[in-house]
């Protein structure tokens, strides 16, 4: 009966203190209760020793891994069919109490160990190893080799074995086409010869030198302009951009000059959206409020227009809705207004008027006279139902510094008056103050000016003015688009939404 056991191969557990050996069973003595197996591994690890006996006093579990066949003819000590790993699944044998061995039909534990998949095949008994278990031991002899080679260290070929294998490792059985078919992919994977294996580093650097990237992009780019394709990621190319103002679906073509004057003008403006704004003479400036007059602009209307846009302009300067709402009261600003006995002077009283309605401190500085025009006195009146305060000397105005001064006090025909004293004076106080200043319609840059303007406001068309006269801003006032064709200038309104829009030196 133990003699049935014969050629088996067995996994024998001894304990912690001796371990698990594994074998081929070359003898089983009944008499002295011991179990030989020969080319045995002890946990893992293939033992110097030929053969080793154990008693059955020293077997804690034993699992038979292989039983041979009826008709399998080989030996126990064949060294041909040894291997370091079976799979645990079949009987198990343990010794009873009277000291022999008995066969349960038990699967293995969990505690076992852990053992590599094998194939068998009934009709020879060649133990076959898995093409995955070859392919992790080529890999991995190829990837110690490599190593050895990039630390400085050369190995001997003829160490190694032509297929790269464990010397105790036996050589695989094709059994069918699926195993014909893994074995040579492994081959391409992993069959390379070590001595093709480079000796010296790579050399990125020259490598890198050969790639020219200027005749690269060259090739892109003439091959974009041919085929008409836009290639993402071509050098140079710089995505457009938009304003917040801008459409990126235009209809039709942007015209930037619009507006055509019947003179060559002296100087040109263009807005933030790049339409060309021509300046025009004090002359034709002259007649194109008189043509709008004509046509129903009166002068109180034109005064009440230029109001409402300087007030505009001078409450966002002032800091516009962060500073002037009614939670800061602490904070009211102070408007210095300084206007001449002239129309220009009645636009700078109809600015104070609306800017005091805005909860704005405006103290308006006009000098004595004893006839006024018509539109001042009218303007007066208005000015005076509000809450603003109005000086006619000097010495009334404040002495600290105010957030904005308005200046009104020339004109375009009354040259006369800044020979006079309130005039100078005034200008010495304004130049003193240190406050910005924001002229409204000031005279063209021919004429000298007693104050160095931060802004002007232009109106209806700019006049050609000089660096004094600061940034130049321009104000609609109403005057209708026929009553330009009528004076000679071809008009298409710069404005859009806005009434008062900035306009720039080209």
């Amino acid at each position: 009966m133990a003699t049935d056991w014969l050629g088996s191969i067995v996994s024998i557990n001894c304990g912690e203190s001796l371990g698990v050996y594994q074998g081929r069973v070359s003898a089983v003595d009944q008499v002295s209760q011991t179990i030989s197996l020969t080319r045995p591994f002890h946990n893992g690890v293939k033992c110097l020793v030929p053969e080793v006996t154990f008693r059955a006093g020293d077997i804690t579990e034993l699992k038979i891994l292989e039983i041979p066949g009826p008709g399998d003819s080989r030996q126990c000590g064949d060294s041909q069919q040894m291997d370091t790993a079976m799979p645990g699944v079949g009987c198990q044998v343990g010794p009873s109490q009277n000291g022999t061995s008995k066969v349960l039909k038990k699967p293995m534990s969990s505690s076992a160990p852990q053992n590599i998949p094998r194939r068998t095949d009934m009709k020879s008994q060649d133990i076959v190893i898995s093409p995955q278990q070859q392919c992790s031991k080529s890999y991995m002899d190829r990837h110690m080799e490599t190593l050895s080679q990039s630390k400085g260290f050369r190995r001997r070929h003829n160490s190694w074995s032509s297929s790269s294998r464990h010397p105790n490792q036996v050589t695989p059985k094709k059994s069918g086409l699926k195993n014909g078919q893994m074995k040579s992919k492994d081959d391409e994977c992993f069959g390379d010869d070590i001595d093709e294996i480079p000796d010296t580093d790579f050399d990125f650097e020259g490598n890198l030198a050969l790639f020219d990237k200027a005749a690269v992009f060259e090739e892109i780019e003439t091959y974009e302009r041919r085929s008409g394709t836009r290639s993402r990621g071509t050098p140079n190319e710089k995505p457009a951009r938009y304003r917040h103002d801008e459409n990126i679906l235009e209809s039709e073509p942007i015209v930037y000059r619009r507006i055509v004057v019947p003179q060559n003008p002296h100087k040109e403006f263009c807005t933030d959206s790049g339409l060309v704004v021509p300046s025009v003479s004090y002359e034709l400036h002259k007649k194109l409020l008189a043509v709008a007059e004509k046509h129903g602009l009166t002068l109180e209307r034109r005064l009440e227009m230029t109001g409402v846009c300087a007030s505009q302009m001078a409450l966002s300067l002032l800091g516009g809705p962060n500073r002037l709402n009614p939670k800061n009261v602490h904070q009211r600003p102070t408007v210095a207004l300084l206007c001449g006995p002239h129309v220009k002077g009645a636009q700078g009283i109809s600015c104070g008027r609306h800017l005091s309605n805005h909860d704005v401190h405006v103290i308006l500085f006009l000098p004595n006279f004893v006839k006024m025009l018509e539109s001042i006195t009218n303007e007066l009146n208005l000015f005076s139902k509000t809450q603003g305060q109005q000086v006619s000397s000097v010495k009334d105005l404040p002495d600290t510094p105010v957030d904005l001064v308005i200046n009104c006090l020339d004109c375009h025909e009354n040259a006369f008056l800044r020979d006079q004293p309130w005039y100078k004076a005034v200008v010495d106080w304004a130049n003193q103050n240190r406050a910005p200043v924001l002229s409204i319609d000031p005279p063209i840059s021919e004429m000298e000016l007693g104050i160095d303007a931060k802004w002007s406001l232009a109106l209806g068309l700019p006049l050609p003015l000089g660096e004094r006269a600061g940034r130049v801003y321009l104000c609609d006032i109403g005057i209708p688009q026929k009553v330009f064709q009528e004076v000679g200038i071809n008009y298409h309104s710069p404005f859009g939404c806005k009434f008062v829009i900035p306009l720039h030196s080209t």
